[in-house]
C-alpha cells in the first residue's frame, strides 16, 4: 500500500505568499520611475502654489517693488503699508466696513447652506425613489449645468423682477438654492448607498424625513460638504452688481473691486484686497479639505 504524500500546511501558505509577493513586485514600478513621478508631481505643485504665493508676496511690497520691470516674485523689503492704506479707504466709506461684512456673510452663508439643503431634499427622490417623469427630470438638471451664468443671466433678472425682490438679499440667495450641480453631485452620491439600510431602517418604523436625516444625509457627508465648498466660494466671488442698487446691500467683493478700480495710485491696497479675498476661501478649503479628498476617493465605487 502505498501512502501519498500530503504537502504540508505550511508551504502552502508560504507558497502562497511567495505567489502574491511577486505579483506585487510585478506591480510595482521601478525605482526610476517613482522618482520621475514625483519630480513631475513636484513640478506640477509649484506651478500650482506660484499665484498663491505672488499674492502673498505683492501684498508685502513697497510700491516701488509693485512697479518694478521685469516684477520679482519674492519681497525685498517687505511692509504692512498695503493693509494699513485699505484700511484707511475703507474707513473713508460712507457705507461702514462691518456693513459689507454682514451682507457678505448674510449671502454666502444663506447660499450655501440653503443650497446644500434643497439639492440634498431634491436628490433623494431621484436617486432612491421612482415615479413618472424621474429621467426626464434629471436629463433637464444635467443640461442645466451645462449653460454658464453669463447665459442664465437675463431669465434670471426676469424671474427676480417678477417674483419683486430685486434690490434684496434674496435676490442672490435664491438663484443660488437651485443651481443643479449641487443636485447632480448628491444624487450621484445618494445611489451609493444600499437599498438595504433604507429599507432596514423603514421596517424600525423610520418615515422618510427620519431615514433622510439619520440615513442619507450622514453617509454623504463627504458630498454634501464639498457642495458647501463650491458654492462657498461661488457666492464670496458675488459682487450682486446685476440685482442690488442700495450700498448698504453690497457685499464686501463689490466694495473691494472699487478699491482696485482706482488705478496706479491704489495699487498697494489693491495687492492687500488680492490677498483678503483669497484669504477666506482657502481657510475654509483647509478645513474642510479631507472631505473633499473623500468624496474624490468614493466617487467611482460602486456596490
Amino acid at each position: 500500500m502505498v501512502k501519498s504524500k500530503a504537502r504540508p500546511v505550511f508551504s502552502e501558505k508560504e507558497t502562497l505568499r511567495e505567489r502574491l509577493f511577486r505579483r506585487k513586485r510585478k506591480l510595482n514600478r521601478s525605482r526610476a520611475g517613482n522618482v520621475m513621478l514625483f519630480l513631475f508631481m513636484g513640478l506640477c505643485g509649484v506651478f500650482m502654489v506660484m499665484p498663491l504665493v505672488m499674492i502673498i508676496n505683492n501684498s508685502l511690497k513697497p510700491l516701488d517693488e509693485i512697479f518694478q520691470f521685469p516684477p520679482a516674485i519674492f519681497v525685498r523689503n517687505p511692509t504692512f503699508e498695503n493693509f494699513s492704506d485699505l484700511f484707511i479707504l475703507m474707513s473713508d466709506s460712507w457705507v461702514p466696513f462691518s456693513r459689507y461684512i454682514f451682507n457678505t456673510v448674510i449671502i454666502t452663508g444663506c447660499g450655501t447652506v440653503g443650497h446644500v439643503i434643497v439639492a440634498s431634499f431634491a436628490a433623494y427622490p431621484l436617486a432612491k425613489h421612482k415615479f413618472p417623469g424621474k429621467k426626464l427630470l434629471f436629463t433637464l438638471v444635467i443640461f442645466s449645468i451645462m449653460f454658464t451664468y453669463q447665459v442664465t443671466m437675463i431669465p434670471n433678472y426676469v424671474i427676480v423682477s417678477y417674483l419683486h425682490i430685486n434690490n434684496t438679499y434674496w435676490a442672490l440667495i435664491l438663484p443660488a438654492w437651485g443651481y443643479g450641480l449641487g443636485l447632480y453631485l448628491m444624487k450621484q452620491f445618494m445611489e451609493q448607498i444600499p437599498d438595504s439600510l433604507i429599507e432596514s431602517a423603514r421596517m424600525d418604523g423610520a418615515g422618510e424625513i427620519r431615514v433622510f436625516w439619520k440615513i442619507i444625509m450622514p453617509n454623504v457627508k463627504p458630498a454634501w460638504l464639498t457642495l458647501a465648498i463650491f458654492q462657498f466660494q461661488t457666492m464670496w466671488s458675488n459682487t450682486g452688481y446685476l440685482f442690488l442698487r442700495n450700498e448698504e446691500l453690497k457685499p464686501l467683493q463689490y466694495a473691494m473691486q472699487q478699491i482696485t478700480a482706482g488705478g496706479a495710485a491704489r495699487a498697494g491696497a489693491s495687492a492687500a484686497v488680492a490677498l483678503v479675498l483669497a484669504a477666506i476661501p482657502i481657510t475654509f478649503f483647509l478645513i474642510c479639505q479631507s472631505s473633499i479628498l473623500e468624496t474624490m476617493t468614493t466617487s467611482g465605487m460602486k456596490d
